[in-house]
């Protein structure tokens, strides 16, 4: 372990930004969205970020509207915003629920909206096919209703449809994502199955970093319909190797939480119902449901 998570930290960039969302999507937003400023630093402290970097990174989050903060006597708690808890509830469905298989949905904007890049349809893995027309994965989200949109099927052979996929979306850049996360965490598989024992601050830390490296790729992949991807998808492997490692060290790192993560008065419960649903989500993942 001594030479295992500082490998870790060099291996993955770590933004303090960054890494707080990833602690609040992780542990916080599924225990009530509020925690301690003191539980933020210590956490961040621990994977080798400043406590300067990590305030100034918490103000930031303050300004852009996703933390709003509160004091209780002489410590500071920052809860998560309501649009902010929205985005992290989508995150978390990507992150720890199985994908079904998506088809095809076609976007048409109007004159006004067609010059303009669509930061919802890019999130969601559309790209643009013409000027008012967009192309994406018709996944179990709702269509937006200010958008004129169509359901499709197809029955072109499967060639077309790749040459297709191949020629508007970069997957080999989503691929050498999921290809890093697998060469960065499949040494802590063996580890613990060659018997590495873990403190459960160890435990936590390392699933942060897990969820960490994975949220990155897994936010960018447009998850475009299984039929249109390389035999070879990396994505696959990393989403059971995910899947797996969250399952491993959750025990442990989530009794850590409940003994030294506060949230006013008491601490962060180790378990709710939010949490315990996402390792039986997980554990369809892992067992191939």
């Amino acid at each position: 372990m001594e030479a295992l998570l500082p490998h870790l930290v060099d291996a993955i960039p770590l933004r303090a930004g960054s890494v707080i969302v990833t602690l609040y999507g992780d542990v916080v937003e599924p225990r009530g969205g509020q925690l301690w400023m003191g539980s933020i630093i210590e956490t961040c402290g621990a994977l080798g970020l400043s406590e300067t970097l990590v305030r100034t990174a918490v103000s930031r989050l303050v300004a852009a509207g996703q933390l709003a903060g509160e004091r209780q006597g002489r410590r500071s708690f920052y809860r998560l915003t309501e649009a902010a808890r929205r985005e992290f509830l989508a995150a978390a469905r990507t992150l720890f629920e199985p994908q079904p298989d998506a088809g095809w949905r076609f976007v048409w904007l109007g004159a006004e909206e067609a010059g303009e890049t669509s930061p919802a349809l890019d999130r969601d893995g559309f790209v643009r096919l013409a000027p008012h027309w967009w192309l994406g994965p018709a996944r179990d989200r709702p269509a937006d209703p200010a958008h004129v949109t169509f359901e499709a099927g197809t029955t072109a052979p499967l060639p077309m449809l790749q040459r297709l996929v191949a020629a508007h979306w970069d997957l080999a850049a989503v691929a050498a994502g999921y290809d890093a996360v697998l060469a960065a965490f499949g040494g802590v598989t063996d580890a613990l199955d060659a018997g590495l024992r873990l403190a459960d601050a160890e435990a936590l830390q390392l699933r942060l970093l897990l969820v960490h490296a994975y949220r990155q790729v897994a936010l960018r992949d447009p998850r475009l319909p299984a039929g249109t991807l390389p035999e070879t998808w990396s994505g696959h492997r990393a989403r059971r190797l995910f899947a797996d490692l969250y399952l491993r060290l959750s025990p442990a790192a989530d009794r850590h939480v409940g003994r030294h993560f506060l949230s006013g008065s008491d601490a962060l419960p180790p378990e709710t119902p939010d949490t315990l649903g996402r390792l039986a989500s997980l554990a369809r993942i892992r067992d191939g449901a």
